[in-house]
């Protein structure tokens, strides 16, 4: 029971339970042989989507980086999923797990390994993100804005889980292990700048995303209304304000460049352009 960390942390005692190897050699995709004990999850957040994902984020504090581990093996057996828990997180906790479940449906969207089922949950779950999370986070006891939250979340998490992401939570991985930052604060610091980044290669799929959202077709009104939805949420701080530094960027874009999430991305990208999109985010 808990938000993404505690599920995944045991998604990886599992892994390790049945596999008798180091949690770190399993990084990738496939690459966990024999499936994990039964596991249900109960999520406290909306979300991170662990409850029904085949992913799996380990912090790797010796590299500073965190890793995936990518397996239908980790896909829970159950996910109890009441939105009443979620009614305790703070805010700012509300804030960035909401924007971390927009950018799975976001990136699930706009992958190069999208379908028409996958495609479904991720525009509904950015309608209910999109309506709901202002709510959430100003009256924390609205069960029915909750309630829609997690709804969203599930969406996503079935999107993604089937779809993979991008370079949003490929970044967001090497920046959150360098600085030991929370995941969804990192999507939300990242998510505006990928996305001008990578909308040339995909302009109708952003399009949609942005009318799902509500706002007109076009890049910029995407980019405005990704980064005016943030700072509405009071997540206003830059990459340089959470103590990212120009000389650290060499190194989160060659960490960034090899995640696996990078493979789906919908543009293709250089170390050199993993490096303008950390700066743009400074």
């Amino acid at each position: 029971i808990g938000g993404g960390s505690p599920m995944d942390c045991a998604k990886g005692i599992g892994i390790v339970s049945s596999n008798n190897h180091h949690i770190l050699t399993f990084e990738g995709v496939d690459e966990v042989p024999i499936p994990a004990p039964p596991l249900i999850c109960i999520p406290s957040t909306a979300g991170t989507s662990a409850d029904v994902s085949q992913f799996a984020i380990i912090n790797d504090t010796l590299r500073k980086v965190k890793i995936a581990i990518i397996s239908k093996t980790v896909v829970p057996d159950a996910a109890l999923i009441d939105p009443e828990i979620t009614c305790t997180m703070d805010p700012y906790l509300t804030a960035c797990t909401g924007i971390d479940a927009l950018t799975h449906a976001i990136e699930a969207y706009a992958s190069n390994a999208h379908s028409p089922i996958t495609d479904l949950h991720a525009l509904q779950a950015i309608r209910l993100i999109k309506t709901n999370l202002l709510k959430a986070i100003q009256s924390p006891d609205d069960i029915e804005a909750r309630s829609q939250m997690m709804l969203g979340s599930l969406h996503a998490g079935l999107a993604f889980s089937n779809a993979s992401l991008g370079a949003v939570h490929a970044m967001a991985h090497s920046l959150g292990g360098l600085l030991n930052l929370p995941h969804g604060e990192c999507n939300s610091l990242l998510l505006e700048f990928v996305v001008n980044f990578n909308y040339s290669a995909e302009p109708a799929r952003y399009n949609e995303i942005a009318a799902a959202m509500g706002l007109k077709p076009k890049k910029l009104s995407l980019v405005e209304g990704l980064a005016d939805l943030r700072k509405q949420a009071k997540i206003t701080k830059t990459l340089g304000q959470v103590g990212v530094q120009s000389k650290n960027i060499s190194e989160l874009a060659s960490k960034a460049i090899m995640d696996p999430c990078m493979a789906t991305n919908p543009a293709l990208v250089t170390q050199k352009d993993i490096e303008s999109i950390y700066e743009a985010a400074l």
